[in-house]
């Protein structure tokens, strides 16, 4: 590991990264923590998260800052809303999916840290709105990521705008309950 520095972030100086109609913000990457962890905000827009999936090597916590959403940690699902932090450790499927009206927002630590070329690698994969599932399974792999599967239905648009786009309201047909980061 690296000596690291302080550092000072503002949020809205850091592009955002998109992928199945959510945006992430790495706010600390792994080379800003010496590879400890990684610091990030997802915003989601209605009906959007991941596929079920399971971290081999990673832990996440994520804390609701803004909405409601719908996790499924270790094969118990339960809703959760602003201001409640839910940990996904290491080995345990988990999945998310935010069901409120409005666009909500987590905040994520990923340990240890790295998960950020994972999801500029999947923005590259879904940019032209078509995912190639072999693909992003070949990704999630390459980052010890298992059973990346595309949801039930799935074949269309999952790309989508970021959630704070005009005309990105709503999930694209068989985006809802199935896409997981």
């Amino acid at each position: 590991m690296s000596k690291t520095e302080r550092k000072v972030v503002d949020r809205d100086q850091i592009e955002p990264v998109c992928w199945f109609g959510e945006e992430g913000r790495f706010l600390l990457n792994a080379e800003d923590t010496g590879g400890l962890y990684s610091f990030y905000q997802i915003t989601t827009r209605p009906g959007s998260g991941p596929p079920l999936h399971v971290h081999e090597t990673a832990d996440e916590a994520f804390f609701v800052n803004q909405g409601r959403y719908e996790f499924e940690v270790g094969g118990v699902t339960e809703v959760i809303s602003a201001g409640t932090v839910i940990y996904g450790p290491r080995g345990v499927p988990h999945r998310f999916v935010n069901v409120g009206d409005e666009p909500g927002q987590l905040l994520v630590i990923h340990t240890p840290g790295g998960v950020e070329h994972f999801f500029r690698g999947l923005s590259a994969l879904v940019a032209n709105g078509r995912p190639d599932w072999a693909k992003m399974q070949e990704l999630a792999t390459s980052h010890r990521i298992r059973g990346f599967q595309p949801p039930p239905g799935a074949h269309g648009d999952l790309g989508g705008p970021p959630p704070g786009a005009r005309g990105g309201a709503g999930a694209p047909p068989g985006a809802a309950r199935g896409a997981r980061g």
